[in-house]
């Protein structure tokens, strides 16, 4: 343990082991690696749900403006403000702390390009809106100790994010595959966008939606997208080669279950079950 600090909404811990220096959120007696760094290759990705997220390039492969919801260490703002020197990046954090954290143990940096909002992200998008602000990709990665904030699960908050997105814009959230919420998520998405890709690999727990504005593209279209960016990749460790053939339109959950809304949300679940 190198660094251990109560913020507001959770305790961060900063833990370093021979190859890896990680950020972690603690809930009670529970904590989880929220990012890590191997500080012998910086650029490399460490968490394989990362790799997934950047198949939001796949969607929309030349994005000029970008917002990412949840900072942790700044591993995938870090690298979308490198692949895309032309673009603007916005993130959204809740936690003054997880920033000041990202930028003392983890070198993220911010400039004209990349900017920090530190507010809770139901409240920027609302705001976003207001200024009529659109962004050609949207990364949902916003995670307390426990799980995703619940009224960022909704399908109220989905559909003023789809309202963020310029006509070709896409988003890409991470969720997990094996949450007792993974049917009622499936089906607040779809009531939302409609068809979707559902990302998952048997190397991670971790299930990637992907969406857009527009109509989804065609698996030859995600292809030469792949191709176009897999030597820029490479030192990301991001096999995106290999993506196209995982994204899949097959609806594999209950769809008798209820689409999560502000009224009847996550916490409400996990309590009656």
């Amino acid at each position: 343990m190198v660094h251990r600090e109560r913020s507001l909404y959770q305790t961060i811990l900063i833990t370093r082991a021979p190859n890896q220096l990680c950020l972690q959120f603690s809930v009670r007696e529970n904590q989880r690696n929220q990012s890590c760094l191997d500080p012998r290759s910086p650029k490399r990705m460490v968490f394989t749900y990362t790799r997934m997220m950047m198949a939001g390039l796949l969607l929309n492969p030349q994005p000029r403006t970008v917002l990412v919801a949840g900072l942790g260490g700044g591993t995938l703002p870090t690298a979308f403000a490198e692949l895309l020197p032309q673009a603007t990046v916005h993130v959204v954090e809740i936690d003054p702390a997880v920033v000041a954290a990202a930028r003392r143990f983890f070198g993220f940096e911010t400039s004209e390009r990349m900017r920090v909002h530190t507010s809770d992200a139901r409240v920027f998008v609302k705001r976003a809106l207001r200024r009529e602000q659109r962004y050609d990709l949207v990364l949902l990665d916003a995670f307390g100790g426990d799980y995703i904030p619940e009224h960022l699960t909704t399908a109220e908050f989905l559909a003023e994010t789809r309202q963020l997105l310029t006509p070709d814009g896409a988003l890409v959230a991470n969720t997990f595959s094996t949450s007792r919420l993974y049917h009622h998520e499936s089906e607040t998405y779809r009531a939302v966008f409609g068809l979707f890709f559902n990302f998952k690999t048997p190397l991670s727990n971790n299930r990637i939606v992907l969406a857009k504005n527009g109509p989804l593209p065609p698996k030859a279209v995600l292809r030469a997208n792949a191709g176009a960016w897999r030597e820029r990749l490479k030192p990301y460790d991001v096999p995106i080669r290999r993506f196209p053939a995982l994204l899949s339109l097959e609806v594999d959950w209950d769809t008798s279950k209820r689409v999560l809304t502000d009224q009847y949300a996550p916490a409400n679940l996990l309590r009656d079950e």
